[in-house]
């Protein structure tokens, strides 16, 4: 496939939602998938797990692994399986998340935790997890069950050491970088390399879209990490502004800090750690917090460059160029990263 500068260009001037109309019939599907799996429970959780997993949002990661099934090769259920048990293990991620960040509203409505309370949404969380796992060990091919536990792994490990590194100045970009691989990128490989897998793909076919997913799934948390500083919460439909407020030091902080003269630094230092709310323009009067959200929306837009590079060599399908077009969606959603 070669990147058509011009169709991308009209592709991005008409993109209005997403997911987009070549898939939506599957991701429908998906959803009743998701929703069908709540009798698999004990009747006593069913109202949680529905209110949870039906709140649709976009849908990415299972939108994902159903281009990447019809760019090498077509859709099957397979793909519907596999795109459901990720979407399940991402919302269960979203469960703990907004336990560990206090947050009390995601996509418009109540966060589980502010519903019910931690301790319930603690082990809803976990039931989401072991239920997914459960799933994927009907897959007949191992390495499919064990990748799916792998990620879920990954996105763990990523959430602990980001917990880890809270309130820490040492933290690096390089650090940065590898959290985001773990606890976002990870499942957005995922659902592209396996994806691919469940057809047959051969390896190199493989390994470039978990290259693609990857790079997607970075450039989105760098979006979500700008949108924290500077998103409205009512288009956003989450609660905003809570990374700062709990230590995470995430890259446009990093960026502020880098470009930062040594007293602006200190000032910055003294402010970030103070573990107390503050105003954000408190930033922007001590160094350039323009420029430090314009740096990071530009690695992020390069990330989405490489990712389509990584498309260079799938078949020019309607899926493929879906995989490209989700890119400069991703794009148009970087608009909103501006103070």
């Amino acid at each position: 496939m070669n990147e058509n500068r011009t169709r991308g260009e009209n592709m991005k001037a008409n993109l209005q939602t997403f997911p987009f109309d070549l898939i939506r019939a599957e991701v429908r599907q998906v959803e009743e998938n998701l929703a069908s799996q709540v009798r698999h429970f004990d009747r006593a959780l069913e109202g949680y797990i529905s209110y949870v997993c039906g709140t649709s949002g976009k849908r990415i990661r299972p939108a994902l692994a159903i281009l990447a099934g019809g760019a090498t090769g077509g859709v099957g259920d397979s793909h519907i399986r596999l795109a459901s048990i990720l979407e399940m293990i991402h919302v269960a991620t979203l469960v703990h998340d907004d336990i560990i960040d206090g947050a009390e509203k995601r996509r418009d409505l109540l966060t589980a935790n502010a519903k019910w309370g931690n301790g319930i949404s603690v082990l809803l969380g976990d039931c989401l997890f072991a239920h997914a796992l459960m799933l994927s060990t009907e897959f007949e091919e191992k390495r499919i069950a064990r990748k799916i536990a792998q990620s879920a792994n990954q996105v763990c490990t990523g959430e602990i050491l980001q917990t880890q590194r809270r309130f820490d100045l040492q933290l690096s970009k390089s650090d940065y970088f590898r959290i985001i691989e773990m606890k976002t990128a990870a499942l957005f490989e995922t659902a592209c390399e396996l994806g691919a897998m469940l057809n047959g793909a051969d390896d190199a076919t493989c390994e470039n879209l978990a290259q693609y997913g990857r790079n997607v799934g970075t450039a989105y948390q760098i979006y979500d990490d700008c949108l924290d500083l500077v998103g409205d919460e009512v288009t956003a439909g989450k609660t905003l502004r809570t990374d700062l407020e709990k230590g995470k030091l995430t890259l446009p902080i990093l960026n502020l800090l880098e470009a930062a003269t040594d007293k602006q630094r200190e000032k910055l230092c003294r402010l970030l750690v103070q573990k107390e709310p503050f105003d954000l323009s408190a930033l922007a009067n001590i160094a350039d917090y323009e420029g430090a959200l314009e740096r990071s929306v530009h690695h992020a837009r390069q990330l989405l460059r490489e990712a389509r590079q990584n498309l260079i060599g799938l078949s020019d399908t309607p899926h493929s160029q879906g995989m490209e077009q989700v890119t400069f969606f991703l794009d148009d959603l970087l608009d909103q990263c501006r103070c």
